[in-house]
């Protein structure tokens, strides 16, 4: 009688605060291992960005280059070295210019893109016939990197850190000399979250700063020299549209807003 009485009350009397802490701490675990996944699988996709979409239009920039012999939309017949060299002598004056003048002052041509310029760009694009990004590229025999979809190689969709899409687009133009964020044929891109931005100036030039390297922000003046440089402006608090703050500051902080975008310029080597 006494054994049956014992089990019956050991079976009613529940958990005790030992198994209570042990299934506190393993919950814990848990929703720290799920924040901790998410962070681990943004920051795999932005290495992929990088590899299989931005580093690929750079590759296929360069076999533009080694198979035509002169940079995106050049003069073959008298190259210029400027991306969109073809509809850069647009009179004597300019063509003066560019034969052996200060190309500081120049007008600078029209960047070549696919259908429409990329957001928040401060150049206009090209629209003269036979001068879209993709026809070029597919005219050289260059295969592009896979974009969004076929006919939007120049696209690619990702989310932000709230989980809306956000989309970049890659152009390409010409920087006059003394031009801020750096002079020379430039791929430009549009539509990158501040931690996005961040996240391929590290991977590209070893360190996050807006206003060196080869990677920078669009419109931020390389400054004085020996100095150190700035943060990208905005961060991921800011709502889209809400234009650039101090990285310092606080946007609304919304979970279901769209988070702003940058444009960076990243150099290319010819």
């Amino acid at each position: 009688m006494k054994t049956f009485l014992g089990s019956k009350l050991r079976k009613n009397s529940g958990f005790t605060l030992v198994e209570m802490a042990v299934v506190l701490v393993i919950i814990g675990l848990i929703l720290a291992a799920v924040s901790i996944g998410k962070d681990v699988q943004r920051n795999a996709e932005y290495a992929k960005i990088k590899q299989k979409f931005i580093d690929q239009w750079a590759v296929s920039y360069n076999a533009y280059v080694q198979r035509t012999g002169f940079p995106l939309a050049d003069l073959q017949q008298e190259p210029r070295y400027m991306i969109n060299g073809a509809n850069y002598n647009v009179g004597a004056a300019a063509d003066g210019v560019v034969s052996g003048g200060n190309m500081t002052g120049a007008t600078a041509p029209n960047a070549i893109c696919r259908g429409a310029v990329g957001p928040k760009m401060a150049r206009l694009m090209e629209t003269a016939g036979g001068f879209d990004l993709r026809d070029l590229m597919q005219r050289a025999g260059v295969r592009m990197p896979p974009g969004r979809a076929e006919g939007r190689e120049d696209r690619y969709v990702y989310l932000d850190t709230n989980g809306n899409p956000q989309e970049i687009q890659v152009c390409f133009q010409w920087n006059n000399p003394e031009m801020p964020e750096g002079s020379g044929n430039v791929m430009v891109i549009t539509g990158l979250t501040p931690d996005l931005a961040r996240a391929l100036d590290q991977m590209i030039d070893g360190k996050p700063d807006a206003r060196e390297g080869v990677f920078r922000q669009q419109g931020v003046s390389h400054d004085t020299q020996n100095v150190a440089g700035i943060e990208w402006n905005t961060n991921n608090t800011v709502q889209y549209g809400a234009g650039s703050v101090l990285p310092t500051s606080k946007g609304r902080e919304r979970d279901e807003d769209q988070v702003e975008t940058v444009v960076a310029i990243y150099k290319m080597n010819q």
